[in-house]
């Protein structure tokens, strides 16, 4: 016979009240079920764990042996049911969130900001990993959801667009560009260009030669890349020219401009994916919560 937390809060309360009236009263049970779970408790045990006397009740030496330890399992049952509610009501977890470098200046540092004071018992573990990255390490359950900069994703992860944002020309500070307001792509094609690495995000690779193209010219790509924060640096240090997300303008380096492009449009689409599933958890869904309504 085996025995259930039942059987240890029964002998957990007649052992304390020392009285089994007062230990049915405390239980909302009536005394012959409670004596009988005793006399279970004692069967599964093996040994006799409360002597009953005419003069009242006295635990032996196995009941006080057992009376901590049954103290811990109630006590450790009592938490791991209140974690699995904190849990399931997106109280308390850890989320493992993937990001690009370039979300350091679209909104991540203030989207987290807010998600932390909403939700204190979520820890939140930030890995700068670029989108191809996020896309093997959520396919090999290595992280729970993932900012990415990409119009495609696998089918084995689900996808909400965050919020889209237009390429701009990135310069070098001295560059003859520079002062215009607005310059077209054509305007670059003598320029080295420094592009995003081809093998990194090959999508956005072939958008930036496909628009170039379109302006009328085949790139002269000089340096390919795999951080878009590098990228601008290298830009900065007037290496070549770039065509970056927008955001990319907040990050406040030295020696580096930002221009709208006029006569093409090509967008920079910031997705966060997740794996498939029924649900994603409560904690996922209240961080999803904060980025939409701070990009709406």
């Amino acid at each position: 016979m085996t025995f259930d937390l039942r059987h240890l809060r029964c002998f957990l309360a007649v052992a304390e009240e020392g009285h089994f009236g007062r230990a049915a009263t405390r239980l909302a049970m009536t005394q012959p079920p409670l004596s009988v779970a005793i006399r279970q408790l004692e069967d599964a045990v093996g040994v006799r764990l409360i002597d009953r006397t005419s003069r009242g009740l006295r635990i032996t030496a196995a009941g006080e042996a057992l009376l901590p330890q049954a103290r811990a399992v109630l006590a450790a049952a009592a938490e791991a049911a209140l974690t699995a509610r904190e849990i399931g009501h997106g109280a308390r977890g850890r989320l493992r969130i993937g990001f690009v470098g370039s979300l350091l200046f679209g909104g991540l540092p203030q989207w987290l900001q807010q998600y932390q004071e909403a939700n204190p018992g979520i820890e939140v573990a930030l890995v700068e990993l670029n989108s191809q990255e996020q896309l093997h390490a959520l396919g090999r359950g290595e992280l729970d959801a993932g900012f990415v900069l990409a119009r495609r994703v696998p089918p084995t992860l689900q996808v909400v667009t965050v919020h889209e944002a237009p390429f701009v020309a990135c310069l070098p500070k001295g560059h003859a560009a520079a002062s215009a307001r607005r310059l077209s792509l054509a305007r670059l094609r003598d320029e080295p260009f420094v592009l995003f690495s081809r093998q990194v995000s090959p999508d956005y690779h072939a958008r930036i030669i496909e628009a170039c193209a379109e302006a009328g010219f085949d790139p002269k790509v000089r340096h390919e890349l795999r951080h878009w924060l590098s990228v601008v640096a290298l830009v900065s240090q007037g290496m070549g020219v770039a065509i970056v997300p927008e955001p990319l303008a907040q990050s406040g380096m030295a020696g580096v401009v930002f221009r709208p492009l006029s006569g093409t449009k090509i967008m920079s689409t910031l997705q966060c994916v997740w794996p498939q599933g029924p649900a994603h958890s409560p904690a996922l869904a209240a961080l999803l919560a904060v980025v939409t309504a701070a990009t709406d």
